[in-house]
């Protein structure tokens, strides 16, 4: 009997042990069935264990795989099934206490804290079969995981984490998955969200971590997805670009590595990249369904196919992707969106169920009075302006990472200024969409950014209008600054020059390059 056939039978035989445990722990649902063998969705990757099972060696290996892509729960499951088929395995514990910890997206919950401390005393109990390195790898969670967690003092078992996996690194300078455990402890004492700073003597310590790992195996899927995450958001994204180009592909079936090289191809303006990158990763969602994949995050998939594929001018993946977003997560705010990035009015008006959420609604609205006033009802197009308006004063929503407000006032100064150009008046366009990009400049750094157009577009459009080119090269130059590439603002640039009677032959060739995937015809940078 091969691997494979024996996965089943050998799971459910071993289940038992497992579930009188679960009596003691709470576990989630999924932990009451067997975990499977996915071989077609797992990568390459192994770390050799000491158990001469092939079952533990072989859940091992995918338990790993899982938590480099983020997917913990299916993690801690393989982990589990690889203890189920060696019960004497150590390493096969420190497996699933690994997993129950804190990582990038999120700390570790007083329900998993039991779970992780359990593991970690099953992986103690059986260290004297272990290794040598597998023994100092179990030892290194001691200082993580303590019986009575308190979420309030984690810092504490973090940093204690951090200094015992820079002394294993030490101790095993050519392991590789060792010294990405480390760099995941250092990434721990980080804010997760916002910019880094260059300088920084702790992200100048994070990178050369994993920079050291990729200089030895620039394919190596841990180490490169937290390079992607540690460079995005500095003045260097582009570090992360060589170990990107194999990333998606390393755990085929994994949506979350699929996707994580879009998070480097959008700060550098490689949009058609991240369309491919965001597609492939939505693609893995859906054959999750069939037991050939694993959805990890597939509204954060499509959301970033969605924004990349609006600013390259990709108008049929980026409607797509916001309209199955919304079949996700009843949110037809993007949807909305979308349709009005690529100026398809009449389709706006079509979408007749509002989300719910103050700022969902509050994109919703602009984008049903934008299309209003596109299609003659300058009224309903003014009283949802006024009404936005009084929202941006009013509102103190949270929108991810941002003050709800800015993103309502940028809404309402680009719907401000239209109105005020269907009017005749170009002046008060410009100084309404000059407001919207100043609420614009107030947002944080996201990913994506939460709407998937710049109001410099718009700003640019005016400037134009008022044959003011100097004003509008230098609106669409900052915004080229801010998204690289973006077709938008290098036709912009390429027309404003026009208009002055030069060119620039940089600007035209990266016009070109942009063009090729874009299935639009731009007659301005805003519809």
């Amino acid at each position: 009997m091969n691997l494979s056939a024996r996965t089943f039978a050998a799971v459910i035989c071993c289940s038992l042990s497992f579930n009188s445990l679960a009596q003691e722990i709470d576990y989630p649902d999924s932990f009451n069935q067997p975990m499977q063998l996915f071989d077609s969705a797992m990568g390459d990757f192994h770390f050799p264990i000491s158990s001469d099972n092939e079952l533990a060696q072989a859940y091992f290996d995918q338990g790993y795989q899982l938590m480099y892509a983020f997917a913990k729960e299916e993690a801690a499951r393989s982990f589990q099934a690889s203890h189920l088929a060696d019960p004497d395995c150590a390493i096969c514990y420190w497996g699933e206490a690994w997993s129950w910890g804190s990582y990038l997206n999120g700390a570790m919950t007083t329900a998993q804290a039991p779970r992780a401390y359990n593991a970690l005393q099953q992986a103690l109990a059986r260290i004297d079969s272990a290794t040598t390195k597998e023994a100092d790898m179990i030892r290194a969670l001691k200082v993580r995981y303590v019986e009575d967690f308190d979420p309030e003092t984690r810092r504490e078992q973090d940093q204690a984490y951090a200094n015992a996996m820079a002394e294993l690194s030490a101790k095993y300078p050519s392991d590789l998955d060792i010294a990405t455990l480390y760099g995941d402890a250092l990434f721990l004492l980080e804010e997760r969200r916002g910019y880094r700073d260059l300088e920084d003597p702790n992200v100048i310590r994070l990178h050369n971590v994993l920079l050291s790992v990729l200089e030895k195996d620039i394919r190596h899927p841990g180490a490169c997805h937290l390079l992607v995450h540690a460079t995005e958001s500095t003045a260097t994204p582009e570090l992360a670009a060589p170990c990107a180009r194999y990333l998606g592909n390393s755990i085929p079936g994994a949506s979350h590595i699929n996707h994580m090289p879009s998070h480097t191809w959008n700060e550098m303006g490689l949009w058609h990249d991240a369309v491919r990158a965001n597609t492939l990763a939505w693609h893995s969602d859906q054959k999750a369904a069939i037991g050939e994949g694993f959805a990890i995050y597939p509204t954060h998939n499509l959301t970033m196919l969605y924004y990349a594929a609006s600013m390259g001018g990709e108008s049929a993946s980026a409607i797509q992707a916001a309209k199955d977003l919304a079949k996700l997560n009843n949110n037809t705010s993007m949807h909305s969106m979308a349709l009005i990035r690529f100026g398809r009015f009449d389709e706006v008006l079509d979408i007749t169920d509002p989300p719910s959420g103050e700022i969902n609604i509050s994109m919703y609205d602009f984008s049903q009075g934008y299309a209003a006033l596109k299609s003659g009802e300058a009224d309903k197009a003014r009283a949802t302006m006024q009404a936005l308006k009084e929202l941006t004063e009013t509102t103190s929503a949270r929108f991810r990472f941002h003050d709800g407000k800015d993103i309502v006032g940028t809404l309402a100064g680009i719907l401000e200024g239209e109105i005020a150009w269907n009017e005749g008046n170009l002046e008060a366009a410009a100084e309404a969409f000059r407001l919207a990009t100043d609420y614009y400049d107030n947002l944080n750094y996201d990913e994506p950014e939460p709407l998937p157009f710049s109001p410099r577009h718009w700003l640019g459009a005016a400037y134009m209008e008022l044959q003011a080119y100097d004003s509008a090269l230098e609106v669409y130059r900052q915004d080229l600054s801010e998204h690289p590439h973006n077709i938008w603002s290098l036709f912009g640039v390429q027309q404003a020059l026009v208009m002055k009677g030069d060119s620039d032959p940089v600007i035209d060739k990266d016009l070109y390059e942009a063009s090729r995937y874009a299935d639009i015809w731009l007659p301005s940078t805003k519809f």
